[in-house]
């Protein structure tokens, strides 16, 4: 199993690039952000320097949208990062909730995720593509070994598809086992209806982690406490799909829906944070099934169920009071225990 690192973009941008450099050395493989261009730092700008102080660490956004860049702009930063340091970025996309709706836009529609997905990795691949109207580019300096994969978040029944049908692998914001079930079985069955080989979808699971020293009461409820933010994030996407589906429909798991019944307003300033006063109507239940919380063999426990599950790679959302311990216990012996 791949480890992942998740962080925000916050000033100052050297704190991310640190962590970052700190998660390479403790056995990350990937290194991720939040792509929210009025809530945070512009993250390609410091992608360039994470992978210029790291040596094998692969970065990107979790994740970018069609709507807040043009496509060719996308792939051309993409190319030229690659260019510079040799095929270490991967894309990841979808539809755009913070970074849409902050900008007072609703999110892009599954019809121009697809497009984009398509656009983006054929012209950083070197590959001609149509941006719309009939205007077809090439960018001329990529080489021929240039590489992009594309994987895209989904939550609902289209966007599960769509990743199955045509994304390089398959990102979901929550580490329930249940759903995570269901959700990569719906992932992959669509790629074998296409005619793909299921395999090549990469399953990333991305969720936070908090590590305790015991599984004391007082522990468990200062790291549920320190993680409830991702309850109300992950809310912001099921609410989205109650309104297009219907609470009662089927298509959506009750375990998804019934825990937004009581969502109110929600206020992006406090997005991905810990003490986000916007998710108090998360409960316990929802934190701990979300969210890997407790000892270090606790976490070794869940993340052996995941990837029997066919979770290729655990990305960490590290947004709390102890990243650095995350990382460093992790580094130390959850992955040691992963990976042998």
């Amino acid at each position: 199993m791949d480890f992942g690192l998740v962080l925000q973009t916050d000033p100052p941008a050297s704190r991310v690039v640190d962590l970052m450099k700190r998660a390479e050395q403790a056995g990350f493989t990937h290194g991720w952000t939040f792509d929210s261009a009025v809530l945070w730092q512009e993250p390609f700008v410091i992608y360039s320097q994470i992978l210029a102080r790291t040596t094998t660490l692969t970065v990107g956004p979790m994740v970018t949208n069609p709507g807040t860049r043009t496509w060719e702009v996308t792939a051309s930063t993409f190319a030229t990062l690659n260019d510079m340091f040799g095929n270490r970025t991967v894309c990841g996309i979808g539809r755009g909730d913070s970074a849409m709706r902050v900008a007072g836009r609703a999110p892009n529609t599954l019809a121009r995720v697809s497009e984009a997905m398509k656009v983006i990795r054929t012209l950083a691949e070197g590959g001609e593509a149509d941006l719309g109207g009939g205007t077809v580019v090439r960018f001329p300096w990529i080489g021929k070994d240039s590489r992009l994969p594309v994987w895209m978040a989904a939550y609902g029944p289209k966007a599960l598809r769509m990743a199955g049908e045509e994304a390089d692998g398959f990102i979901l914001q929550l580490a329930d086992p249940y759903l995570t079930e269901t959700m990569v079985k719906a992932v992959k069955d669509a790629a074998v209806a296409a005619g793909r080989d299921p395999a090549e979808v990469t399953v990333c699971v991305a969720a936070p982690a908090y590590v305790t020293e015991d599984d004391s009461p007082q522990a468990l409820a200062h790291a549920r406490e320190q993680c409830r933010w991702f309850g109300g994030m992950v809310g912001n996407h099921v609410a989205d799909l109650v309104a297009r589906y219907g609470a009662e429909s089927g298509v959506v798991p009750h375990e998804l829906t019934d825990y937004i019944a009581s969502r109110q307003d929600y206020d992006y300033a406090h997005h991905g944070r810990s003490g986000n006063p916007d998710t108090a109507f998360v409960p316990d239940r929802i934190v701990d099934r979300f969210c890997l919380l407790g000892t270090a063999e606790q976490h070794v426990e869940k993340l052996k169920a995941l990837r029997a599950l066919g979770v290729d790679q655990f990305a960490v959302y590290d947004m709390h009071d102890a990243p650095e311990t995350v990382i460093d216990v992790y580094g130390t012996h959850v992955i040691p225990a992963l990976n042998g």
